[in-house]
């Protein structure tokens, strides 16, 4: 056994010349022995490759990933020797001093080492390495743990009462009364031991590592904690990840034939991807304008803080079709939620479940939407707080907690701000307005009554879209449909549903979403151009101006997700015009038509049958972009400089 163990310290050795974990380790000693503090515990955290390490030792790498506690025990004899013989740190004298922290960077993608929660019985004994994956769905206050604590003898005679004989280290799975109490005896004399306070070391070190709401892999060794009556199964974390999945590097034949079709004009492709999209829940060439407003929102959902976003709000009477068309659509993403009324949308807090009493924050719908969709259903559903919360979070992306430090057994309040990194989708029903009394004859020509909700929560809602069928009126097709769905659910009615299928979609939409995509110098001119216009004709001397502050970020977002469901990475005026059309057609639904006076389905004003009805679109699409132009030159600043058209 002595020899094994003598051949595992001279592998460790070579490993950590190898690796480059010597000369991190000589660094940190460095650190140590520059330091004028005093310490009782020299803590070195050792990264391991387990592949590297049984490629040149297979029991040190079979002892590091079964016996990690043991193994730890001679990397830290092989430290202590490497201090002392090279005098890396003048001031150790045991080596009961050297804490060794072991970090694998992976484990082997072996069943055995993925730890499953719902397996039984629990193999929390083990104490050593497994990995679990998932999302952070709630968080306690970050509260530090005694790393390491020096004791000493109370006989004063005893030789142990002073230098470093007793000192404590914190092992995975031990509680902090395991490291730190008061009825430690010497081993020598049997006097009580005390702890020398000003060496205690504290730490925290991953609390900080992982954000609520975020998807991450951990490595780690579980533990059961007995607190009282109750035990509770946790894992001691020695590594974190986080994971972002990488998208599909191609996108499917079907849509690389339909992208050849279409390449003379740059708004085909999105025309065509809307009109067939969602054929398992509504016909082919119906609700285009609203399916091409998901598909954009879609697209731009991403998992950084300068993101931009697309929330959708739509006014309809076909609550029911609606409500399908949005649950099947939240499918695509990995990250599209649901929410349930019955919970809350946005982060809360509450008494830890297993008995500490201290704080814990829920991450609810919002947070487990991150980098996707979170689809809250009935806007109109939601009281008056609940609302002024979603009116926030829209124009922040950001949520605050208040923890009160006196309901939770903390010295002090804290707050904690949390980001919302998530796109919203929601619905109003036109038909459930209680100010139904009101005169049409007080709203603008295209202006919807939209009473019911708040004003400036319609402003943070990027989109606004109504949809073309009013509920008394549903065209055949849907009917048929409708009829057809509810007599054999399974029923593939459409060609096209063969052709392009959900899996097509989801890789399509995550294809797309993963693409970086930059605004030419043509775009954002028009975009500016058509901004200070119409901030120009929508402005009147009681109100001031009718375009929300976040007016020319949604117009962005909008020209980037076109370009993107384009498969492009360079915004053009095609897609600028695409933004404009939606966003003209969302701000006459609130405010009523202007001089720009676009058409009522602006963006798909009559049906897509055939090449040459996409060919009379390209045409109007043109005359759109010319009626454009000259609303700039007559409302504009006179800033915006023409280019193919002049």
């Amino acid at each position: 056994m002595h020899k094994e163990i003598q051949k595992m310290k001279e592998i460790i050795l070579v490993y950590l010349d190898r690796s480059g974990g010597l000369e991190k380790f000589i660094h940190d000693c460095k650190r140590y022995n520059d330091s004028k503090q005093s310490y009782a515990v020299y803590r070195f955290v050792i990264s391991i490759n387990p592949s590297d390490v049984a490629e040149l030792d297979a029991t040190l790498g079979n002892c590091i990933l079964h016996k990690p506690m043991e193994a730890a025990g001679i990397f830290q004899s092989v430290c202590f020797v490497a201090i002392k013989t090279l005098s890396l740190i003048e001031q150790l004298q045991t080596e009961a001093q050297i804490s060794i922290l072991l970090k694998p960077t992976h484990l082997p993608p072996l069943p055995s080492y993925v730890l499953s929660l719902s397996a039984f019985p629990f193999n929390y004994s083990s104490k050593r390495f497994y990995m679990s994956e998932g999302i952070a769905i709630a968080m306690g206050t970050v509260t530090k743990y005694t790393q390491g604590a020096r004791f000493l003898c109370t006989g004063e005679t005893c030789p142990f009462s002073e230098g470093f004989r007793y000192i404590r280290v914190h092992l995975p799975g031990a509680t902090e009364s395991a490291t730190v109490r008061n009825d430690f005896v010497c081993g020598l004399c049997s006097s009580p031991l005390q702890e020398d306070m000003k060496f205690r070391v504290l730490g925290d070190e991953l609390a900080n590592r992982m954000t609520i709401g975020n998807h991450y892999k951990i490595i780690g060794i579980p533990a059961c904690v007995q607190n009282g009556p109750q035990a509770t199964a946790c894992i001691e974390v020695s590594s974190v990840q986080p994971c972002k999945p990488n998208g599909p590097s191609f996108i499917g034949e079907n849509f690389q034939y339909l992208l050849s079709l279409t390449s003379s004009s740059c708004w085909r492709f999105t025309a065509m991807l809307a009109n067939v999209f969602a054929s398992q829940v509504v016909p082919p060439g119906t609700y285009n304008t609203l399916k091409l407003a998901i598909l954009l929102s879609l697209v731009q959902t991403c998992e950084i803080e300068s993101a931009d976003y697309l929330d959708l709000l739509i006014v309809t009477s076909d609550t029911l079709i609606i409500d399908r068309l949005l649950n099947y659509s939240i499918c695509l993403l990995p990250r599209g939620i649901r929410h349930p009324s019955s919970s809350d949308i946005f982060p809360s807090v509450s008494k830890d479940k297993h008995g500490t009493g201290s704080a814990s924050i829920q991450a609810c719908s919002a947070l487990l939407a991150q980098g996707g969709i979170c689809y809250i259903g009935d806007l109109s559903s939601y009281k008056k707080d609940k609302l002024e919360l979603l009116q926030s979070v829209l124009e922040s992306r950001t949520t605050t907690l208040f923890i009160p430090g006196k309901k939770y057994g903390e010295e002090a309040d804290q707050q904690v701000t949390i980001a919302v990194q998530t796109n919203f989708w929601s619905y109003v029903d036109a038909g459930s307005s209680p100010k139904k009394h009101i005169a049409r004859d007080s709203f603008l020509i295209g202006q919807m009554d939209l009473s019911l909700m708040p004003p400036n929560l319609l402003d943070v809602f990027g989109l606004l879209i109504h949809n073309e069928f009013p509920s008394c009126q549903l065209s055949f097709p849907v009917v048929n449909h409708v009829l057809q769905k509810a007599i054999n659910p399974e029923a593939m009615l459409y060609r096209v549903s063969q052709q392009f299928r959900t899996q097509d979609y989801e890789e399509l939409i995550l294809f797309a979403k993963n693409l970086h995509v930059q605004l030419s110098s043509e775009a954002e001119n028009l975009i500016q151009g058509y901004y200070l216009a119409s901030r120009r004709v929508r402005t009147d001397s009681v109100h001031g101006s009718k375009l929300s502050a976040s007016a020319l970020k949604i117009l962005i977002s909008l020209s980037k997700a076109h370009t993107k469901l384009s498969l492009r990475k360079k915004v053009l005026e095609e897609d600028a015009l695409i933004a404009i059309l939606l966003f003209e057609s969302s701000l006459t639904l609130k405010h009523g038509k202007s001089a720009l006076c676009i058409e009522p389905n602006a963006v798909f004003p009559f049906d897509l049958s055939d090449e040459n009805s996409l060919q009379q679109r390209d045409i109007y699409l043109l005359q759109c972009h010319h009626q454009l132009l000259q609303f700039i030159g007559a409302y504009g600043p006179g800033t915006y400089i023409s280019t193919n058209e002049e």
